[in-house]
């Protein structure tokens, strides 16, 4: 499977230590461990943390042609603190050199004949319309790839318009229950009481999206398709850090969804390697395929 992202790269600032990521990293970087081929289009500064940056993303293995080197803006950063709730809150500076994303003609020429077939994209980026009016154009431009919507709304950096338009582009979104619940609140659903299944069937039918993935956490997930919902129970562990799990929950979701696995396999995969880099430090921690088909198989 050949995936493009495009997004931020970043580092998250912790009160003791940084660590790098971003979503659309994260997610890329657990695609190439589970063996596929992905290309992510972001920007670094010319900083120290640039230069890091780059050194660790050629270290998970991912290739750096569609990274940037932009001259005036910093290297993104989340400082990331705990809210009341025990989910990281986040103060995402902008504009960052993430926000100044270009493909060159070569470049988009190169991942066409790479045969792409699925193209992430977040929400993040997309709040500066430059970079909204990018993503659109490379939904067409890499037609028939089909796209991946991790919502992943961050405080001060989303608005429902640009949810709702970001949406219309989706054959699979994904998003956590406190996001599903926020949308309904602001949405005119026609319906006072809230529940996924609701959401999920009025999301789909509003937006054509085929497949809507939501996290619940230790609960695990539900999935939603047309021909019915999957619910799959989240596995025990002894959590690290949340940072990175719902990226990794994305790639593990994609990775048995395009092949064909039965959804409960898929979400059951899905939520074993979101538990496992919950389980360790980092967004990006070290683990093994053995190690989520170990974890997936065990009754949750």
């Amino acid at each position: 499977m050949v995936v493009c992202g495009l997004g931020e790269v970043l580092w998250d600032v912790f009160p003791d230590q940084e660590q790098f990521g971003g979503a659309p990293l994260n997610f890329c970087a657990n695609l190439q461990r589970l063996g596929h081929h992905a290309t992510l289009l972001s920007a670094v500064g010319q900083d120290e943390r640039g230069r890091v940056a780059i050194e660790r993303m050629r270290q998970l293995g991912l290739n750096t042609d569609g990274m940037c080197h932009v001259s005036g803006f910093p290297t993104g950063i989340a400082t990331i603190s705990k809210a009341a709730n025990g989910e990281p809150a986040f103060v995402i500076p902008r504009p960052a050199a993430f926000d100044q994303v270009t493909v060159s003609p070569e470049l988009l020429r190169t991942i066409k004949a790479s045969g792409v077939c699925w193209f992430y994209f977040g929400t993040l980026l997309q709040t500066q319309p430059e970079m909204e009016h990018l993503t659109l154009s490379l939904l067409q431009e890499l037609k028939p790839a089909r796209g991946f919507y991790d919502m992943n709304l961050r405080t001060g950096h989303w608005d429902l318009p640009l949810v709702q338009r970001l949406s219309a582009h989706a054959s699979i979104l994904k998003l956590n229950e406190a996001e599903a619940e926020t949308l309904w609140s602001l949405s005119e659903t026609g319906a006072d009481e809230f529940s996924l299944e609701a959401f999920c069937g009025f999301w789909s039918a509003a937006y054509g999206i085929a497949v809507i993935c939501v996290t619940l956490g230790p609960a695990g997930c539900l999935i939603f398709q047309r021909s019915g919902i999957t619910r799959a129970p989240g596995y025990s562990v002894d959590v690290c850090d949340t940072v990175g799990s719902g990226d990794a929950f994305a790639a593990a979701f994609l990775h048995g969804y395009d092949q064909g696995w039965p959804m409960q396999q898929t979400a059951r995969f899905a939520n074993a390697l979101g538990a496992l880099v919950a389980s360790r430090a980092g967004a990006t921690p070290p683990w093994t395929p053995d190690e989520v088909v170990a974890m997936s198989s065990l009754q949750a």
